[in-house]
């Protein structure tokens, strides 16, 4: 004997079917745009939301990358007439000390 489909399963299996095709078509489209990103073989770096030294451009004016830090003037160690600077609680206990002793 043979059983008839009713049409309200017709339609529901018509729309399940069109639905795995929407969603194959998208999960071959993530796939494409994953491997031609591979295989482009470019430097791939996650966007973090903070600047990134690899796409800055190059400034021409930089200093060399083995020179020594520099300290600002009016900080402790900076150069005065060619000698380091102290710090001033440094100085004031240091003058304590020798004072006392």
């Amino acid at each position: 004997m043979q059983q008839v489909e009713h049409e309200l399963h017709q339609r529901r299996r018509s729309r399940n079917l069109g639905l795995l095709a929407v969603l194959l078509a998208f999960v071959a489209l993530v796939f494409g745009l994953s491997v031609v990103k591979i295989t482009q073989g470019d430097m791939m770096e996650g966007y973090d939301h903070r600047p990134r030294a690899s796409v800055l451009p190059q400034d021409p004016n930089a200093p060399a990358r083995d020179a020594a830090p520099v300290a600002a003037p009016g900080t402790p160690g900076a150069l005065v007439d060619g000698t380091v600077t102290a710090p001033a609680a440094a100085t004031a206990e240091g003058a304590a000390v020798e004072g006392g002793q």
